[in-house]
């Protein structure tokens, strides 16, 4: 019978099997064994070296996946995920002096001011409403800043989900916000300016020159170098400076900064940015640029902008992170601890309270508030003055017994103030909290000088006074003399004289005419000594606007010229210590040293956005130009409506 031969062995299978199929070769065993100690320990090295490279390229690969998707849309050279609703962007209408002084040191860190705010209520948020409260006519306060770190990515801190490009259906059904109606009257007509508004003007474009030239869409202008330093890598003096070239009448920059607004500025992109110092230039100066010219593009960029801000708010006690990743929507504390500043988390909320007047949605305002309802309740003040610190965890003061107008804190208590102009003076829980801190500054940390009797704001530390006044106080001169103009007791505006005078004498007592950042005052009577006194720590100007933003009030309400007259000086001032020839100012390292007064390399944002602004405003003579019954400025300059009764 045929079929199939009978195995009588079965298959043969295992060593026997290879060595049948291959008869001739050895097996991969016995090569192995063949092999010395050191030939078997070098191809075990090889393998395993290999095996990490692969693993490594695995995890630079996915990384690189991961940076793809977080990258901006310029980058990527496509547009953004999520189109705009609002309508299309409308166009808007559209002698060389030596720096004296060495090589650029490297800048110290500083600090720059905040202010907060308490419970409040918007105008109604429909199309109607919202067209008749948008403005009345006036303007408002100052600011100054933090120098930059590089850009730093996120580390920790609460995962969110972002709100990028998000927008609230109310914002369909109500229309497009309609932008203040007294743009139209800012003078547009380089011949109504008069000489010092003038000088003004070129010192801008010498400004804005070399930033065009070495630093155009970059942070900041390193005017020495002719190079550029980034922070958050969005154009930082560009934003700070629309509304600036706006009242300046400077159309021609001003279209070129819009296009590069429109082409350029995106927000997707993985970087961190500080909460608070972004929301006072960026969003407060598209929201500014906004209500000036009228173009829907700014109000479309501040949306996307504060919508990216919100994660900074996920905390456990609502007072937001100091920093968050726009790109990402991480928000975390600072690396080295779980606190913010007081300043901070109480200085934006004129900023998110107008995004939520303007667009309708209400979550900006609410996140704000929240903080400030949340602040105003908080034990651990003392007459009205709060602790530097505030832990992001708790929700409750750190470093008590700590009182200071300085960095940390100062804003504080100029928001407090504005809200309640800006809300139409019918949050009156803000206008207390304001009354009592100035009545606690009276009390505790007023000063006075020999051997002029200059009047000081002070430090108070568990009970031990210091003469120690950063210039970012200058600020206070000016709102106090802005709440005196809007009904608060008169004795404010005398407070606000005498400190006006001691600002002006710590310009005045420098050898350059420069303010330092930090002065001691002298208490004790002593032969030949002066009034305000300097360590070598603090002899820099960053060529901050505390001092002239306070002119600028002073001048309005009182209409004494020494005050211009003052402001010209220091005017004068940067144009002789700290203009750059080939364009840009520069800060510098000693104002007690006029042959040499060290060019820092560093033209911080301020400089266009708040201290040319000023000194401009100062100058006119014109009391309707951003008149100070119908803006309020936010405390980097920008000026924002003051809303009109619902």
């Amino acid at each position: 019978m045929l079929g199939r031969p009978v195995l009588l062995h079965g298959p043969r299978t295992g060593p026997d099997a290879f060595r049948a199929r291959f008869p001739s070769s050895p097996t991969w065993t016995r090569q192995w064994k063949q092999l010395s100690r050191l030939q078997r320990n070098v191809i075990l090295l090889l393998l395993a070296f290999l095996a990490l490279c692969g693993l490594l390229s695995f995890v630079s690969l996915a990384e690189e996946w991961k940076a793809l998707e977080g990258r901006s849309s310029e980058e990527l050279n496509v547009r953004p995920a999520n189109p705009p609703i609002l309508p299309a962007p409308r166009k808007a209408e559209a002698k060389p002096e030596t720096l004296p002084g060495g090589p650029p040191q490297r800048p110290q860190r500083h600090f720059r001011r905040g202010p907060p705010k308490l419970q409040m209520r918007a105008p109604e948020s429909d199309a109607k409403d919202r067209g008749q409260d948008a403005a009345a006519p006036g303007a408002g306060a100052g600011g100054a800043g933090w120098e930059g770190a590089a850009q730093r990515t996120s580390w920790r801190g609460a995962a969110t989900e972002p709100e990028q490009g998000t927008r609230d259906p109310l914002r369909k059904a109500e229309g497009t916000p309609k932008p203040s109606p007294q743009a139209a009257r800012i003078p547009q007509d380089p011949a109504q300016q008069n000489e010092r508004q003038q000088a003004v003007v070129e010192a801008f474009r010498h400004a804005w020159a070399g930033y065009h030239k070495f630093a155009w869409g970059h942070d900041e202008l390193k005017p020495v170098s002719r190079s550029f330093a980034e922070w958050f890598g969005l154009g930082l003096t560009l934003i700070d400076s629309l509304d600036t070239m706006w009242i300046l009448g400077l159309k021609k920059e001003f279209a070129e900064a819009r296009e590069w607004v429109s082409e350029k500025l995106w927000f997707q992109k993985n970087v961190d940015v500080n909460l608070f110092e972004s929301t006072i230039r960026i969003l407060g100066g598209l929201l500014s640029a906004f209500h000036l010219s009228g173009d829907d593009l700014f109000l479309e960029k501040a949306e996307d902008f504060g919508n990216r801000l919100m994660p900074a708010f996920q905390t456990p006690s609502k007072i937001p992170y100091s920093d968050v990743n726009i790109g990402t929507g991480v928000a975390h504390p600072p690396r080295w601890t779980s606190d913010s500043t007081v300043a901070e988390v109480t200085s934006i909320q004129l900023e998110f309270r107008e995004l939520s007047r303007l667009t309708g949605n209400k979550k900006f305002q609410e996140a704000v508030e929240q903080v400030a309802r949340h602040v105003h309740s908080l034990s651990g003040k003392k007459d009205g003055l709060v602790p530097m610190f505030i832990n992001t965890n708790s929700g409750l003061f750190t470093h008590l017994g700590v009182f200071t107008l300085g960095a940390r804190a100062d804003s504080y208590y100029e928001y407090l103030l504005k809200q309640w102009i800006q809300g139409g003076k019918t949050e009156t829980q803000l206008r207390d909290d304001y009354l009592e801190a100035v009545e606690g500054i009276r009390r505790h940390l007023l000063g006075r000088s020999e051997p002029r009797k200059l009047t000081f704001v002070g430090e108070l530390a568990h009970g031990h006074f210091s003469a120690k006044m950063d210039h970012l106080v200058c600020f206070l001169p000016g709102t106090l003399a802005l709440g005196a103009h809007h009904g608060l007791p008169a004795d404010h505006m005398e407070l606000a004289r005498a400190l006006m005078d001691t600002c002006y004498q710590m310009n005045r007592q420098m050898e350059t005419g420069l303010s330092p950042e930090i002065a001691h005052f002298n208490l004790y009577s002593q032969k030949a000594a002066k009034d305000v006194q300097v360590k070598p720590a603090d002899r820099h100007n960053l060529l901050r606007p505390e001092t002239v933003e306070s002119l600028f009030y002073l001048y309005r309400f009182t209409g004494e010229r020494k005050y211009q007259d003052w402001g010209w000086e220091i005017l004068q001032s940067f144009n002789a210590y700290t203009r750059v020839p080939s364009g840009g100012y520069s800060s510098i390292g000693n104002v007690q040293d006029a042959r040499n007064p060290q060019p820092r390399d560093k033209m911080e944002s301020f400089f266009l956005g708040e201290t040319l602004k000023y000194l401009y405003l100062l100058f006119s003579d014109d009391p309707d130009l951003l008149s100070l019954d119908a803006y309020v400025f936010n405390t980097e300059a920008h000026p924002l409506p003051i809303w009109a009764p619902a």
